[in-house]
């Protein structure tokens, strides 16, 4: 090994878990298409010409412009060049150039998750990380059907809060933390929400967590956050001793590098 080596400098300074958290309002309508045009690839740029609603289509411009900054960002690889490929149950995968990642490391694993005007996007370099966003006023919201697909302790827990918004925020609490356990895992909805249950502290933290049969790790961290108010987000990653014990939130469409937000990066839920 010698100094000039990128991929043993990543491997020997691991990196801390990256969030970014960006509203539509971070970039422009204009600019969002004028990305689209440049860095999408043809599947993406079907999919965005697919939405009926303009909303749902700025919303998706939005949010695979940012997935292609940070990644060439965090990889070396230009946003247009990155080839993004997706398993059998949907989860997206960055290629890694033949040559390896210009910016050194063996692994680089994201997450995206979009839901109504917000956009959170998660990057390690070790294992996968998932992660999800989910407002509180969400209109419509179905609370009752998604509660059914909950643990039984989980449903008692959410029953013993008041009807209205403090009901809601413990339903959405376990939600986004079943969405990013589960895109973490890259199962999607292909993992049944009661074959695993949380237990949560009262505010915000995760206090016990029992994993599905089929989970072979069964040793996470759990990141619970509301970037801004009544927007609720959270984080799943493997624990790894060697992850610093730091999670880097930065706000807003990355176009610089300001320093992020430093969160400290909660131990490890034991099974």
């Amino acid at each position: 090994m010698t100094v000039h080596d990128p991929a043993a400098w990543h491997s020997e300074r691991p990196e801390p878990v990256k969030l970014w958290f960006c509203p539509n309002e971070g970039l422009a309508p204009s600019m969002a298409a004028t990305l689209a045009t440049h860095w999408l690839d043809e599947h993406e740029q079907e999919t965005a010409g697919g939405f009926l609603f303009e909303r749902d289509r700025r919303q998706y411009l939005v949010a695979h412009a940012l997935v292609r900054r940070v990644l060439a960002i965090e990889s070396g690889v230009p946003e247009a060049e990155a080839v993004i490929w997706r398993s059998s149950r949907g989860r997206p995968f960055l290629q890694k150039p033949p040559g390896g990642l210009p910016r050194g490391g063996r692994e680089l694993d994201f997450n995206l998750s979009h839901a109504h005007g917000h956009n959170l996007l998660g990057v390690v370099r070790r294992h996968r990380i998932g992660v999800d966003v989910e407002r509180l006023d969400r209109g419509d919201r179905g609370f009752d059907t998604i509660v059914e697909t909950f643990a039984e302790p989980e449903q008692r827990w959410v029953a013993q809060a008041a009807p209205g918004r403090p009901r809601d925020r413990r339903v959405l609490r376990l939600w986004t933390l079943k969405e990013a356990y589960s895109k973490a895992r890259g199962l999607g909805l292909g993992l049944p929400f009661d074959a695993f249950s949380f237990i949560l502290a009262e505010d915000r933290g995760v206090l016990g967590f029992t994993p599905p049969e089929n989970d072979t790790e069964q040793r996470w961290r759990f990141v619970e956050l509301e970037p801004v108010p009544d927007v609720l987000a959270a984080v799943a990653v493997l624990a790894d001793s060697d992850t610093p014990p730091v999670l880097q939130l930065r706000h807003g469409f990355p176009w610089g590098r300001a320093a992020p937000r430093l969160l400290p990066l909660p131990e490890p839920i034991p099974a």
